[in-house]
């Protein structure tokens, strides 16, 4: 069965919310620390513990910062420019981290040194850290989508953004930290149904903004990302938790049936009118008692040239599919000047996105990539193998809703592998492999 993951954002989403979150889930606390150690920066401490909120006992996840990096971000007053001021009661702070702001710029506390780090340099610190290549592509991927939100909102090339703030300890360390949780899961869905948000204003580095700040604003612009304004005066969606929930989010439905094997909860820790923490969720659909039919999101690239080989597209489709990609496939096209041409059109999960594009950037002569978030509809399906008079021959067996019988699709390959060994027709093998009940 696979394994998905249910995000439930009544109080928003945050970085370190995030973490702690899926740490309680189950993520590995040593493998974290150990892997975030590896990363070259200083000045911060991890520390990992239980606070209660809303009388709830609730996973904490702190990047403790000495008293050189410190931002003194708990200042509500200064955050919400003073007329808004104002403290709501609780046993623990419930908002963010305060790291979680530098992802856009949120400035609190008098003079205090930040890295100006930008994205290359941000991305070399992790790629010499002990980080898996999957953790690694998926902060390069929270990365990216914040690095293009903040190219928008300031109005300048991607490769020209510097994270004056997203480049401080905490935040690398956040975003890390969420990537290696991830990938310690292994999740293969995440389902968000909506963000909440806040109103009102924030104080950033650029002056006080109405919430959704705009890094949060372009990213559920960007990716889709459902949202919902509540009352609480303030902000529930940071930059980096946005960034995060783009990364992740492969649907918005959820399976009509499914059930809870684990449940986490992570602690924020700003103090407003919310319950202060992100409920995750490890679920598992009841295939029985559901429709067959399974949704989620997948990416679709398509780019046109001109002026590439046979031999080039042929290696390309090659690398694609050995890279992840689940269909690749060239139309004939004719461009401007009457140009005969090919359009490769790519199909791959979210987070191969990047993977795939730099395949074609690198094999190609493309200079462009145009690139769709499109809902897909997937039977429910099964693989085994039967045996026929002459070998195993790997099945797929999907179930249509309201047919009876499972449809069975035999795996060529192994068809193929049989007759020629036995020197019997290929159309002989297939007909008896789809007609077994076995496999």
């Amino acid at each position: 069965m696979s394994r998905a993951l249910y995000l439930e954002c009544e109080s928003g989403i945050s970085g370190d919310m995030f973490v702690a979150a899926l740490l309680d889930l189950g993520a590995d606390q040593e493998k974290l620390k150990k892997v975030l150690e590896s990363i070259p920066v200083k000045g911060a401490e991890i520390v990992i513990s239980r606070v209660k909120k809303s009388g709830l006992d609730v996973c904490d996840f702190l990047v403790k910062l000495d008293e050189i990096h410190e931002n003194h971000d708990h200042d509500m007053e200064y955050l919400h420019g003073h007329e808004q001021g104002h403290h709501h009661g609780g046993e623990q702070s419930h908002g963010h981290h305060h790291g979680e702001e530098h992802s856009h710029g949120h400035h609190c506390g008098g003079a205090h040194p930040h890295e100006d780090r930008g994205l290359p340099e941000i991305l070399e610190l992790l790629r010499n850290s002990a980080m898996s290549e999957r953790a690694y592509e998926y902060a390069r991927r929270i990365f990216l989508i914040l690095a293009e939100a903040e190219a928008k909102a300031h109005g300048v090339p991607v490769e020209q953004v510097h994270f004056h703030e997203v480049g401080a300890i905490d935040s690398i360390l956040d975003i890390a930290a969420a990537a290696i949780c991830l990938d310690d899961l292994d999740l293969d869905r995440v389902y968000i149904p909506e963000l909440t948000e806040g109103c009102g204003t924030i104080r950033c580095q650029h002056g006080i903004l109405p919430v959704p700040v705009p890094a949060v604003s372009n990213i559920a612009a960007a990716w889709g990302l459902p949202l919902r304004r509540s009352g609480v005066r303030g902000e529930l969606i940071t930059p980096t938790g946005a960034a995060i929930a783009a990364a992740i989010r492969t649907g918005e439905q959820l399976p009509e049936h499914y059930i809870i094997e684990r449940i986490g909860l992570g602690a924020g820790k700003r103090n407003y009118e919310t319950p202060g923490f992100l409920r995750a969720m490890l679920i598992r659909e009841n295939a029985a008692s559901g429709n067959g039919i399974e949704r989620d999101r997948i990416w679709k690239m398509e780019t046109d040239v001109d002026d590439c080989t046979g031999e080039v597209l042929g290696y390309v489709m090659e690398l694609l599919l050995e890279a992840g990609a689940r269909d690749v496939h060239y139309t004939p096209v004719y461009m401007k000047k009457n140009r005969p041409a090919v359009e490769i059109t790519v199909i791959c999960d979210l987070d191969k996105r990047e993977q795939m594009e730099r395949i074609l950037f690198r094999e190609t002569t493309t200079i462009g990539i145009r690139g769709t978030l499109m809902e897909r509809s997937v039977l429910e399906r099964s693989f085994g193998e039967v045996e026929t008079p002459w070998g195993p021959v790997g099945v797929k067996r999907c179930r249509i809703p309201g047919e009876q019988q499972p449809r069975v699709y035999v795996e060529y390959r192994d068809a193929e592998k049989a007759a020629r060994n036995a020197g019997v027709p290929l159309r002989d093998v297939c007909l008896f492999a789809e007609k077994a009940r076995d496999c």
